[in-house]
């Protein structure tokens, strides 16, 4: 089997399990979008969901949020954990934005990843689920699926991205990062993981993982 085949076959049993991946995150707009995903680092979806409807009530747009101080946003979203740097990250952008984009998100990887504590995993999903530009955002779980399936030899991130982007067509990007999001919390988790039960690892796992 060639390794398009392989990828074919991944790609095949991604769509069986999860055929209309939605976004996981809950958002209304560009913003929000930004600033949820900024809080997921290091912090699950659906912790995420359940502090940004009292983030949002606070102020859901950068020009209200101007409004409040660090500390305000600090005690709202430490439930999200690294609330010092995210506090700051999300009071520092939402400056930015009205004061250099009039308010709205930029849609470029450079502006971007010029925000404060926007790295290039939160640029990606803001460009691909929101703007519907290419990108493939890859975090731990993608990264660790990646290796785990042979599709990436899992040395860093950057070459994980650069690995699947080669293996998969751009038009699947955003449906395939998805896709490999929630197979892995519901079948190819990084605890208690039986990859005999697990319909990739099965097939595909790696040998040395086997043990």
């Amino acid at each position: 089997m060639t390794k398009a085949e392989k990828v074919n076959d991944i790609l095949k049993i991604l769509d069986k399990y999860f055929p209309k991946p939605e976004v996981p995150l809950h958002h209304k707009d560009a913003y929000t979008l930004l600033i949820s995903v900024l809080l997921s680092a290091q912090c699950t979806d659906e912790r995420v969901n359940k502090t940004t409807p009292m983030l949002f009530n606070l102020a859901d747009n950068p020009f209200d949020m101007m409004k409040h101080s660090v500390e305000e946003i600090r005690e709202i979203i430490k439930p999200c954990g690294l609330s010092p740097m995210k506090s700051k990250g999300i009071a520092g952008l939402s400056k930015i934005l009205v004061e250099k984009y009039n308010g709205e998100v930029p849609s470029t990887f450079e502006e971007l990843e010029a925000l404060p504590a926007v790295g290039h995993k939160t640029a990606s999903v803001v460009m691909t689920q929101w703007f519907g530009k290419p990108a493939f955002p890859v975090d731990t779980h993608i990264h660790r699926l990646a290796h785990r399936w042979g599709l990436s030899d899992g040395k860093s991130v950057e070459r994980t991205e650069k690995d699947l982007k080669n293996l998969i067509q751009e038009k699947k990007w955003n449906k395939v990062h998805l896709q490999i999001i929630y197979f892995g919390r519901q079948y190819c988790p990084a605890r208690g993981h039986v990859w005999q039960e697990c319909p990739i690892c099965k097939k595909y796992m790696r040998k040395e993982l086997r043990d």
